[in-house]
């Protein structure tokens, strides 16, 4: 059955391999050791792309940052290398058979995407370092093939949308017992809590985003009548998980995302008029503009810091006085609103806030943990980041995908028929929502981590909409 002439060569192969590979690592070379997997991952790049992609979601919560300061840049190991070359895969195959599935290109969600792309391309072009932010344009870009494009083909079969949650799921938790675990030899600190995180998230309220994106999908598996009895139990185990993770994360943001979500949960599955939402938000802003000067007086009032107890934790987040995190987000949006002023349409270039808002900050905003020469961040802003490195119209497109992801994802719960694509689309745009609410706090499209999710929450939701339209109701 077997040819031992074949047999004995493999087997000698294989000895010759090992031994070469120890006596290297003695010598303190260590590469060849991953020549197996990177022969696997050539193997499926050309011959199993879908199968790679899966292998990305599981090993991405695994990821861990490399720098190079030598050559001024980071990348996250294994999966961006990887990624940039199916983004290059993408384009050639793109450029050979000069076509891609018009149904996907002609829906809102990605023309909203695409319009975002070619500005911040345009905005890249007329930068104040050019360099920053074309490698920032790349960066987002294959995010967005890999992620957008390529999953929404792939989620044309519809046990595709379960096994990209799970195979995120499951590793994700397992980083989280490693976290947890690590975070219970420091008593649960607040302070430990953001740098234990490591080396898997570079800062906590990154981990708490990502654990947030997810955790809406399995809690309405916990009830998903496709599992069974031990399938919801796992389920309710890895919820559990993720509840444990958000709340010893500390970060307040990530709170609010729930809330916000939980709230938006209730709005949709009774279908409350949405006239009825946007009038409560008029007269909301109605009187706060009213009362912006009593609002400000009072929260200047709360000398209430960021804290190890929950009660003063989340009392400190309207803390504009003394909360030093908050004191520094609003150096920071003043810093980029003041750059918005200057360059109004196409800003300072993507990716380059943080090499120029330095001669932005004023004396009057400084806070314990400015630096002078404004070397310590973003904006934390997924909104007003772009407004001051892509101008207003830079803003506008991320609000378009905002919008209509939103849009398709509650239509496709009010519409579809097939209750497992009906969940599947209101836990992805829930899971979105912690995201567009925790984004006025924060950013992470920049990282793996956070953009895997993100934009192949948003493929699910399209590609529901796009080839599942069979399951819909006619009366729509």
């Amino acid at each position: 059955m077997f040819n031992p002439g074949k047999i004995k060569l493999l087997y000698g192969f294989c000895g010759l391999f090992i031994a070469l590979n120890i006596a290297l690592i003695i010598q303190g070379f260590y590469w060849l050791a991953a020549l197996p997997a990177a022969i696997l991952i050539g193997y499926m790049f050309f011959f199993s792309l879908d199968k790679l992609l899966f292998l990305l979601i599981i090993i991405t919560p695994f990821t861990v940052l490399y720098r190079y300061p030598e050559m001024g840049f980071a990348v996250n190991m294994p999966t961006e290398p990887i990624i940039a070359a199916i983004m290059l895969l993408f384009f050639l195959k793109l450029v050979y058979e000069q076509r891609y599935e018009r149904n996907i290109l002609k829906h809102p969600v990605t023309i909203a995407i695409i319009i975002y792309l070619v500005w911040m391309f345009i905005t890249s072009v007329t930068s104040e370092i050019r360099w920053i932010s074309f490698k920032y344009f790349i960066s987002q870009l294959w995010y967005i093939v890999a992620f957008y494009f390529l999953f929404i083909k792939l989620f044309k079969e519809k046990e595709n949308f379960h096994r990209f949650l799970w195979y995120y799921g499951i590793p994700l938790a397992l980083v989280i017992i490693y976290i947890t675990i690590q975070h219970s030899a420091h008593g649960f600190e607040r302070q430990a809590g953001t740098w234990i995180v490591g080396p898997f998230f570079n800062d906590h309220t990154n981990y708490s985003a990502v654990i947030s994106l997810l955790a809406p999908m399995f809690f309405i598996f916990i009830f998903h009548k496709k599992y069974n009895a031990p399938q919801r139990y796992l389920t309710l185990l890895i919820f559990l998980l993720f509840a444990t993770g958000v709340v010893l994360s500390y970060s307040r943001a990530s709170w609010l995302g729930i809330i916000v979500a939980f709230a938006a949960f209730w709005v949709i599955y009774l279908r409350i008029n949405y006239r009825y939402i946007l009038a409560t938000a008029i007269l909301l802003l109605g009187l706060f503009y009213t009362f912006q000067t009593e609002i400000r007086i009072t929260l200047e009032r709360d000398q209430q810091e960021s804290s190890g107890d929950f009660k003063e934790h989340i009392q400190s987040i309207y803390n504009i006085t003394t909360d030093a995190s908050n004191m520094e987000r609003i150096n920071r949006w003043n810093s980029a609103i003041r750059m918005f002023k200057e360059r109004p349409v196409f800003g300072w270039g993507p990716g380059t806030y943080q090499f120029v808002y330095a001669p932005f900050q004023r004396w009057e905003d400084y806070t314990p943990i400015t630096t002078h020469f404004g070397d310590v961040g973003n904006a934390h802003s997924e909104y007003i980041g772009p407004l001051a490195e892509s101008g207003l119209p830079g803003m506008l497109t991320f609000i378009a995908i905002v919008i209509t992801v939103l849009y398709t994802g509650i239509r496709n719960f009010y519409k579809i028929k097939d209750n497992d694509l009906r969940w599947l689309s209101l836990g992805a745009t829930l899971g979105l929502i912690t995201y567009f609410t925790h984004g006025f706090l924060n950013n992470f499209l920049n990282t793996d981590k956070a953009s895997v999710l993100f934009w192949g929450l948003i493929a699910l939701i399209v590609a529901i909409d796009t080839f599942h339209k069979k399951s819909f109701t006619k009366s729509h």
